[in-house]
């Protein structure tokens, strides 16, 4: 799609009472972006995407997109769709009836209708399935007629409330590669809320990690990858160690740790648990301060020189693979 709009956060807040869910964010989306809002259970992220869909009123704020304040218009007047959880297939309706049944709602004649209900069942690779119920569907076919029924309104911005977690992890991979195929070649803007950092890794562009109702950090994937702001970003991304220095904490990752001999190390610690991974080997090890700190060695370098439980060793480090946290 041609010239997608932007979309942008202004000051955006959701109260409930006296709890504040989403407190006075701000953040731009470039046209045509996936973004993946990330965080943990009960950060805002969900409350964000409902606001932005319309199923949620603003408290405080507005929802730009394409310049347009959308906050107070009705979810169909917004040029944006949103998909849920749970897919909330319609049982007794067939999968193309499924897919056509907004433009049903909107007087869409019946030729019409199914003509561009078919069309999106071609794009997600279901046209076989047209006549089915959905009780006759796997998870992962469920998920993508509830895609074709998303897009049919042919949003500017497509929502996704945690839209891969009710699939099995083979699937879940095979469907994160379908999900950012269709977004390249709808080109229009992706907000995927999701709790999963590899998923979050794997899909996004840019990424807005929330927290306590805020946004803690947000910007191009691996940046924020690389540069995590503060402990919470560290901890929460996966890979880093926040490490506590006399001048202050550190986020090291950990493939960039390397164990050596205690004499001259810029840590010491005793080796607290050892777990193969494959094609690496993480070690755990308990240092001063009463950190745990973890080393991703790859497996060749591990069985090389194999260390053991409650062996002591000394962690080492480049200057340039610390990076300084602000909290």
């Amino acid at each position: 799609m041609q010239n997608a709009p932007d979309l942008e956060f202004v000051a955006l807040t959701k109260s409930y009472g006296d709890t504040i869910a989403v407190d006075s964010i701000g953040y731009h989306f470039a046209a045509g972006t996936y973004a993946c809002l990330l965080g943990p259970s009960g950060c805002g992220k969900s409350s964000t995407l409902r606001m932005v869909a319309g199923h949620e009123t603003v408290s405080n704020g507005s929802i730009l997109l394409g310049g347009r304040d959308i906050s107070h218009l009705p979810p169909a007047k917004r040029g944006t769709a949103m998909m849920f959880q749970n897919y909330a297939l319609f049982p007794h309706l067939s999968v193309i009836d499924n897919v056509a049944f907004s433009l049903k709602m909107k007087g869409v004649d019946r030729a019409t209708r199914l003509g561009h209900a078919a069309e999106m069942l071609d794009l997600v690779d279901m046209s076989d399935y047209a006549q089915r119920l959905p009780s006759m569907l796997s998870g992962g076919q469920q998920q993508r007629v509830a895609l074709a029924r998303a897009l049919i309104t042919k949003p500017q911005v497509l929502l996704l409330d945690e839209p891969l977690s009710a699939l099995d992890p083979f699937l879940r991979i095979r469907m994160r590669a379908e999900l950012k195929r269709l977004q390249r070649e709808l080109g229009i803007t992706f907000i995927h809320v999701t709790h999963g950092q590899d998923e979050a890794l794997a899909l996004a562009d840019e990424i807005v990690v929330m927290n306590n109702a805020k946004i803690e950090q947000a910007g191009k994937t691996r940046q924020v990858f690389e540069a995590p702001a503060t402990a919470f970003v560290a901890r929460f991304l996966g890979s880093h160690n926040v490490i506590s220095l006399p001048g202050g904490p550190v986020a090291v990752r950990s493939d960039a740790l390397q164990l050596g001999v205690p004499e001259g190390a810029r840590m010491q610690g005793k080796i607290t648990n050892i777990e193969y991974q494959g094609t690496h080997v993480a070690l755990t090890a308990a240092v001063a301060g009463d950190q745990d700190v973890t080393a991703l060695l790859p497996d060749k370098v591990f069985f090389d020189a194999p260390k053991d439980l409650g062996e002591a060793v000394g962690l080492y480090w480049e200057d340039q693979a610390a990076h300084a946290l602000s909290a």
